[in-house]
């Protein structure tokens, strides 16, 4: 029985991890376009950053990954990151407003617990940027641009 190298198992491991990667980014973005989530400027960064997310990890995929592009891709990660985070709290802070101005008695946990349940803007919809731009850096772990691509 044939047993793959380190080496090669990192390198499936790695381009595995991207798939999935692009699925989610695609999807996403997808997501974000079918809802119309492009009225103001605020509504585009995340469409931007995905946009940026996805010609990174081709970038990262098809070719040798070398610094310049790893380092786009993990750029790329981080700002996914910090899309996801910053959208959470517009998107909790729309949904605080919106609430309060049904309901101003609303406090404390009652408030919270309103604001989170909301269908309209998701308030943890954004934590999905976030989740995918740290399977990109997991995936980005270590890279040195020999472990993408079996001929070294």
């Amino acid at each position: 029985m044939h047993q793959a190298s380190p080496v090669a198992t990192l390198v499936t491991l790695r381009r595995l991890l991207l798939g999935i990667l692009l699925v989610g980014l695609v999807g996403t973005a997808t997501e974000l376009v079918l809802m119309g989530h492009d009225e103001d400027a605020w509504q585009m960064i995340p469409l931007v950053v995905l946009a940026v997310a996805i010609f990174a990890s081709v970038v990262i995929l098809v070719t040798r990954a070398r610094a310049p592009a790893i380092r786009l891709f993990r750029g790329a990660m981080v700002l996914l990151m910090l899309s996801g985070a910053t959208g959470a709290v517009l998107h909790y802070r729309a949904n605080m407003e919106f609430k309060l101005e049904m309901d101003p008695s609303l406090s404390g946990l009652a408030l919270f617990s309103s604001v989170i349940q909301a269908k309209a803007p998701p308030a943890l919809a954004p934590g999905n940027m976030a989740l995918l731009g740290l399977l990109g850096l997991a995936c980005a772990f270590r890279l040195d641009g020999s472990s993408l691509s079996r001929s070294s």
